[in-house]
């Protein structure tokens, strides 16, 4: 996960506040300094770290902070308040769709960031939207950079405009008109690359940009590039005014520097992030979630919104009544685990969680999951709809067919029967296991 020494250093300087009770102004000074230079170890830019501290230590020095009960917690919460603030503040910066389509976004960056993948990603996007995107091959230098988007323009179920070596800006023109005749709302611009900043690439974009109305401007950086990836914004920015950003790699092990300084430094908000490599991987860029995951407050609602997006809302409370009803079977944990590999997996799911940034990714053992997969599908119908069938001839025979041991087919079968008597109890005292899992109801 993106940030997660940073959100490891930054959870040490916490525990260590929350350990003295009242705070002095020593105390937050020495805890100011080592959040500087964590934020320096992951890249942040000097003059945004430098800027930031020093307004987390005006307002930690305030009344609100010396004369609180819980000091630590204040900071904590300054500290939430002005990352968000770095990032863009509360609201996700949206695209902004005309009333009278079709919106024309042109994609920019340097070669090999990644933006073809993100145009097909960002088409995705928008199809499961409603809207009715457009691609459009504008890179005619790259060796098979319009097949790529072809490619991965078909995977994701949009539509791809290509006029071959034909010049960038007359394949746009052309695009935009196409779109107007076959009713696409969504025009997306993907432009060529070059290995650096240069006056060629800059005065292609300018030439696009008088031959059609673009109406937003977004910038593909690599957030791998740490410090590199802020400097090639501010140039793009100055270059073609760019009105937005789209963070990739933030899944990678990256320090998260671009994240935070990038907004500060070109003025412009980060619009989505990709987290992964599979075209479904992009989200639209919450500054307040993501200081959260930073600080190892977790990104719950990220979470809830993938778990609506990839799971079948019918089926899923089918499932849920299945379980107050004690007929879960093994059928219905298969499908489970199905849904959870959709959600990214297990680690994916821990990062979004609060605390989950503590837990080291290479604690988590995935293929665990995969064995459990197999051995019920090890099974014969009748085990997965009645498991207390199981005896030991048929435990060899699927640890056989599953390539485990009878030790873990055990295993699983226990986790299986404890689960059971747990959606007993709950269906018979529901409040009772509320108060006794501190869940408030």
């Amino acid at each position: 996960m993106a940030f997660e020494s940073l959100s490891q250093r930054l959870g040490g300087v916490f525990k260590r506040l929350r350990g003295k009770g009242k705070l002095s102004e020593a105390d937050i000074k020495a805890a100011m300094r080592e959040v500087r230079m964590a934020l320096l170890e992951a890249d942040v830019n000097y003059t945004v770290a430098k800027s930031f501290i020093a307004q987390v230590t005006e307002r930690a020095m305030g009344h609100e902070v010396m004369e609180s009960l819980t000091p630590a917690q204040q900071v904590i919460k300054i500290v939430n308040e002005e990352l968000t603030a770095l990032m863009g503040g509360d609201e996700a910066a949206r695209i902004h769709i005309k009333s009278k389509p079709p919106t024309v976004l042109m994609l920019c960056g340097l070669q090999g960031n990644g933006k073809t993948t993100h145009a097909a990603k960002l088409g995705k996007w928008f199809l499961k939207a409603g809207h009715r995107p457009l691609l459009v091959a504008c890179d005619v230098y790259r060796p098979a950079a319009i097949e790529q988007l072809q490619v991965v323009g078909k995977q994701a179920g949009v539509p791809v405009f290509t006029m071959g070596t034909e010049k960038p800006e007359v394949i746009a023109k052309a695009a935009v008109a196409h779109a107007k005749d076959h009713g696409n709302d969504i025009v997306i611009l993907d432009t060529a690359g070059r290995l650096h900043v240069d006056e060629a690439l800059m005065a292609e974009l300018g030439r696009i940009r008088e031959a059609v109305t673009v109406d937003e401007v977004l910038l593909v950086v690599d957030a791998m590039a740490g410090q590199d990836a802020v400097n090639v914004a501010k140039a793009f920015n100055e270059a073609v005014a760019v009105d937005g950003i789209i963070l990739t790699k933030t899944d990678g092990d990256t320090r998260g520097g671009a994240a935070l300084s990038v907004k500060a430094v070109t003025g412009k908000p980060i619009k989505f992030q990709g987290t992964g490599e599979k075209l479904d991987d992009l989200e639209v860029f919450h500054p307040g979630r993501m200081a959260s995951r930073i600080l190892g407050m977790g990104d719950v609602l990220t979470l809830i919104e993938k778990a609506q997006e990839t799971q079948d809302q019918k089926k899923a409370a089918e499932t849920a009544k299945r379980m107050m009803d004690s007929k879960f079977d093994m059928n219905d944990m298969l499908d489970q685990l199905a849904q959870m590999k959709k959600m990214g997996g297990v680690s994916a799911m821990l990062s979004m969680l609060p605390g989950g940034a503590k837990v080291n990714p290479d604690d988590v053992d995935e293929k665990a999951f995969v064995r459990v997969e197999a051995i019920i599908l090890s099974m014969t119908p009748a085990e997965r709809a009645k498991p207390s069938i199981i005896n030991p001839k048929r435990k060899r025979r699927i640890a056989a067919g599953s390539g485990t041991s009878v030790e873990e087919v055990n295993r699983l079968l226990r986790q299986f029967e404890a689960m059971q008597k747990l959606m007993k109890q709950v269906k018979k005292n529901p409040r009772a296991f509320g108060r006794r899992m501190n869940l408030g109801f």
